[in-house]
């Protein structure tokens, strides 16, 4: 299991200093737990979320306390986009959960690769309900189904992972493959050459009318 450590945080110490050393300001939080401030290390979230995601429980170490959490939501700053704040949240074992589990999409999809058109990831992201020791990393999407137009993949067609339910409709589509779209030139519009004047022309005539 991935491991963070986090110090209490005052809540009156400035976040834009925190921030300013490297210091993410967090809180943690659960059915039954009070919400908690604390701070922890840019490097060592950013490593440990890269490689857990918000599927996947952490052990959050504060003090000599050990908490059993999810990441459940990270902000960024719309600027920089560096990471300004997390929220921990503290599972209880034994009940399910509901999390937003990524999709990973992999094979070839016959409709893109022999007929030329566009496969179209409609969704990147589905939620799914689990007791948190099935709670799946992410959820791989073979697209080797999609041989023409028509086909499409839906949520039903998801291997879930054992212990793992389907929380969307089933019948929501995940993927399909785009027919490619023409491009149509668009006719040039005719030049009248009559209505052109050439260059001294019109001086001429000018000339000739004032003679």
């Amino acid at each position: 299991m991935q491991k963070i450590d986090a110090l209490v945080r005052d809540t009156k110490e400035d976040v834009k200093n925190l921030r300013s050393q490297g210091i993410i300001p967090a809180v943690f939080y659960g059915p039954k737990e009070k919400s908690q401030a604390v701070k922890i290390e840019s490097l060592q979230f950013e490593k440990v979320f890269k490689e857990a995601g918000e599927s996947t429980i952490v052990d959050l170490k504060v003090g000599d306390e050990n908490h059993e959490v999810l990441i459940h939501s990270v902000d960024r700053d719309p600027v920089s986009d560096q990471i300004s704040h997390v929220d921990f949240y503290v599972i209880e074992r034994g009940k399910k959960l509901e999390v937003t589990v990524p999709l990973i999409f992999e094979g070839e999809a016959p409709a893109e690769k022999t007929l030329g058109g566009v496969l179209v990831k409609v969704a990147h992201d589905i939620e799914v309900e689990s007791l948190p020791r099935h709670l799946p990393h992410e959820i791989k999407v073979d697209v080797s189904s999609l041989v023409d137009f028509e086909s499409q993949i839906h949520a039903k067609d998801l291997v879930m992972p054992e212990g793992v339910e389907l929380k969307v409709d089933p019948n929501e589509v995940i993927a399909l493959v785009q027919e490619p779209k023409e491009e149509v030139e668009e006719p040039v519009e005719a030049i009248d050459m009559s209505k052109i004047e050439v260059a001294g022309e019109k001086k001429e005539e000018e000339v000739s009318e004032e003679d």
